[in-house]
C-alpha cells in the first residue's frame, strides 16, 4: 500500500509506478485517480497536496493505480468519460467516447434532422448527444449487445433525453422499421490484422465487437450500404466514423448503393474521419 504520505508524496509515487508500467500519461491519471479517490474535483488537488492522505483514501487511491498499473483504462476506474461537454456513463460493455467522435457530431449538426438513426450506439453518446443539441428531434438506437442497450439507456436518462428516444437491440437494421432523415454510426472499424497492435487499454478492456469485425475492417460498412437506402428519406444523410485509410473504400461501397454527394470529412489532426453520403430526392 502507498502508506501515510501526503498528497503530493502519494502523486510522485503513483506516477513512478504507472510510468514503470508504460503509462501514457502517468503525471495526469495519478492526479485524476486521486481525485476520484478522494472524492473531490481534479482541479482541488493541488489543495490537498501538502495534506497526509487518510488511510481510507490512500487504501482506494492505492487500489486505482494497481488497476491503471495493468492498463485498465482511467474511463473504467472512473466510470464515465467525458464527450462533447457532457459526462456519459462507460464500462467494458461499450466503446469509450473518444474526441475525434465529436467530427461526426459537428457534421451532423451542420444540417437540420427531426429524426435520427444510431446504428451500434454503445454508450448512446453519439445519439443523445445530438438529441440534446437538438431538441426538436427524436431518435432511434440500435446495438446487437444487450449491455450496451442498458448503458445507453442510463445515458439518455441521465442527460434527459430519454422521452425522445428509443433504444433495440438489433443486428443493424434488423428491427427497424420506419425511414430517417439522418443514419450516423461508428461501427466496429478495425481490421483482424490491425487488432495485436492497439494498446492494452482498448485491445483487452473494450468490446471486441466494438472494435473489430474479425475481418478486412470494413464488413459493417457494407452492411450498412446494404441497408441505408431503404432507411434513409429523400435527401437524408448517412454519416460514419472511419479508420483513417478507409475513407476511398467506405465512400465507394456508399456510390455503389446508389446514395450521393459523397466526401470525406477530416478530424481536428487532419486525417479522414468521416464519410459522408445523401439519399437522393
Amino acid at each position: 500500500m502507498i502508506g501515510a504520505l501526503t498528497a503530493a508524496q502519494a502523486m510522485v509515487a503513483a506516477t513512478a509506478r504507472l510510468r514503470a508500467a508504460g503509462v501514457d500519461d502517468p503525471a495526469r491519471d495519478a492526479r485524476v485517480l486521486l481525485a476520484h479517490a478522494a472524492r473531490i474535483e481534479a482541479s482541488r488537488v493541488t489543495l490537498i497536496a501538502p495534506e497526509e492522505l487518510s488511510p481510507e483514501i490512500a487504501e482506494r487511491y492505492d487500489q486505482l493505480i494497481a488497476l491503471r498499473a495493468v492498463r485498465v483504462p482511467v474511463s473504467h476506474l472512473l466510470g464515465e468519460r467525458e464527450f462533447y461537454g457532457r459526462r456519459f456513463r462507460v464500462s467494458r460493455d461499450v466503446l469509450d467516447p473518444r474526441p475525434e467522435t465529436e467530427t461526426l457530431i459537428e457534421a451532423a449538426l451542420s444540417e437540420p434532422f427531426d429524426h435520427v438513426l444510431d446504428l451500434g450506439l454503445g454508450s448512446g453518446c453519439i445519439l443523445i448527444t445530438l438529441l440534446a443539441e437538438r431538441t426538436s428531434a427524436s431518435g432511434v438506437g440500435v446495438d446487437l449487445s444487450e449491455a450496451a442497450c442498458l448503458q445507453a439507456s442510463a445515458n439518455a436518462v441521465q442527460h434527459h433525453v430519454q422521452s425522445r428516444v428509443e433504444i433495440l437491440q438489433s443486428n443493424w437494421f434488423e428491427s427497424v422499421e420506419v425511414q430517417f432523415d439522418l443514419i450516423v454510426s461508428n461501427p466496429p472499424y478495425i481490421s483482424l490484422s490491425e487488432m495485436d497492435a492497439l494498446s492494452p487499454e482498448v485491445r483487452e478492456h473494450e468490446p471486441r465487437m466494438a472494435l473489430t469485425d474479425e475481418g478486412d475492417g470494413l464488413g459493417a460498412y457494407r452492411h450498412i450500404a446494404a441497408g441505408a437506402p431503404d432507411y434513409l428519406l429523400p435527401g437524408g444523410r448517412l454519416l460514419v466514423e472511419i479508420g483513417p485509410t478507409q475513407g476511398r473504400s467506405v465512400a465507394a461501397l456508399f456510390e455503389s448503393a446508389g446514395l450521393t454527394a459523397t466526401r470525406i470529412i477530416p478530424d481536428l489532426d487532419g486525417r479522414d474521419r468521416v464519410v459522408f453520403a445523401r439519399m437522393p430526392q
